[in-house]
């Protein structure tokens, strides 16, 4: 299948990484070991507001059909 090279990444894991990685870089004292870097990605990640998840799934269908609309091109924000 053709993709375009400009569309948008429709996958939400995308928006949990994006979360994840504001969170990190938000936080005082930023992670500098891989064992400190895991336990504040479990920390970010037990954290993450519900609603975030439930807010991605309950938007892929809008995104989809803007998707589409936009014949896979670039989705303005």
């Amino acid at each position: 299948m053709d993709w375009p090279a400009r569309s948008p990444d429709l996958n939400p894991i995308e928006h949990v990484w994006d979360f994840l990685g504001r969170r990190l870089a938000a936080r005082t004292l930023p992670p500098v070991t891989i064992r400190q870097l895991r336990l504040a990605l479990q920390d970010e990640w037990a954290a993450m507001p519900q609603q975030l998840i439930d807010t991605l799934i309950l938007s892929m269908g809008r995104r989809c059909e803007t998707c589409l609309a936009v014949s896979g091109d670039h989705i303005p924000y």
